[in-house]
Order: C-alpha cells, then sequence, then structure tokens
C-alpha cells in the first residue's frame, strides 16, 4: 500500500511536468502562479514522506527518482526560458534607445567647440 503523500507527489510531478511544457507567452503569468502552488504543495507533502518504507513505495521511489530529474530539467529550461525573453526585451529597449537617439553614447571628449559666434 503506497501513502496517499507519496501518491500525490507523484500527481504533482507529473502536473508540473505539464505546466512547463506550456510555451505560449501570454499565458505564462498563470503558468508560474501554478508552478508556485505545486511546489508549495509538495514542499508541505515533503514533511509526510518519512521512513519506514513498504517495497511498493521503495519501487514507487525509484520511479518519482526518474520523474524528479525529468521536473528539474523542465523547470531549468523553463527558467532559462524566461531569463531569454527578458533580455531579448532589455535589448530590444536598448536598440529603440539608439534608434531615437542615435548619437546618444556618442564619446564628447576632445570635440572642438568654436567659441566664436
Amino acid at each position: 500500500m503506497i501513502r496517499p503523500a507519496l501518491a500525490r507527489w507523484q500527481d504533482i510531478s507529473k502536473e508540473l511536468l505539464l505546466a512547463t511544457a506550456q510555451l505560449e507567452v501570454d499565458k505564462r503569468d498563470a503558468v508560474i502562479e501554478t508552478i508556485e502552488r505545486l511546489l508549495d504543495e509538495r514542499d508541505a507533502l515533503q514533511r509526510e514522506i518519512l521512513p519506514p518504507f513498504t517495497s511498493e513505495e521503495e519501487l514507487a521511489g525509484r520511479d518519482l527518482v526518474v520523474l524528479e530529474k525529468q521536473v528539474l530539467q523542465s523547470l531549468s529550461l523553463y527558467s532559462k526560458r524566461i531569463r531569454a525573453d527578458i533580455s531579448a526585451t532589455q535589448s530590444k529597449k536598448e536598440h529603440m534607445k539608439n534608434y531615437v537617439n542615435p548619437y546618444g553614447k556618442v564619446a564628447r571628449d576632445g570635440t572642438f567647440y568654436d567659441t566664436k559666434q
């Protein structure tokens, strides 16, 4: 018999994999909220999963270890996508500033100023 907390952990891990697979930018805030909620729920479940384990639970635990690796890879890939989008947005802002004011970054040292008018 597998503990309900262990079974719920596995369900949450699968939900995390599904949540991180959503790539739509317009739904990103909702996905991030879902991920945070699921991680908080898993954190609460972790306190309930303590030894001794039955042989069924040990087998389920081995499957969970593999699933956890997938979840970690998926979460890190999702965060990398977010970071890439943030840096692309910052780059676009910088390019827009340069387009609006092309001489804004020109060094003014050593330029000749005509004092006679």
